[in-house]
């Protein structure tokens, strides 16, 4: 009986693993969730950035909007064994902005927060009347 334990236990490990790496391939597939505000002088964009260190964050700001990628890292606990490596590594997002948003202008900033969103800041550049 004690084989079929043995079985059991591996097939067990063997269908966990899959399923914890289809799951992580699916979320740095997906692009992360992401909000666009907008106030007189600037644009917030606001990025959910869960399980990052600021050195692990890189903000591109472009023509025509914001880049970021995640790089997150797992830390091994001692005495535990990853059964289920589920959570992905890497991700990315985009957020397109309105023509009058000068990402690459002075006062882009970006503001890792404790609540596991990043904020990136976007002045507005010059108005352009439409006649």
């Amino acid at each position: 009986m004690s084989d079929l334990v043995t079985y059991g236990e591996a097939a067990s490990r063997a269908v966990l693993k899959r399923v914890g790496r289809a799951a992580s391939r699916l979320q740095e597939r997906t692009p992360l969730p992401v909000d666009v505000l907008e106030s007189e002088e600037e644009y917030l964009v606001v990025f959910d950035a869960p399980g990052v260190e600021a050195r692990d964050v890189t903000v591109t700001a472009e023509d025509g909007g914001v880049s970021v990628r995640l790089d997150r890292f797992r830390d091994y606990r001692d005495g535990f064994e990853t059964l289920l490596a589920g959570r992905a590594l890497s991700l990315d997002g985009h957020a397109d902005l309105p023509a009058d948003a000068a990402p690459g202008a002075d006062g882009t900033r970006a503001d890792l927060r404790e609540d596991g969103t990043l904020h990136v800041y976007v002045p507005r550049g010059e108005r352009v009347a439409v006649e």
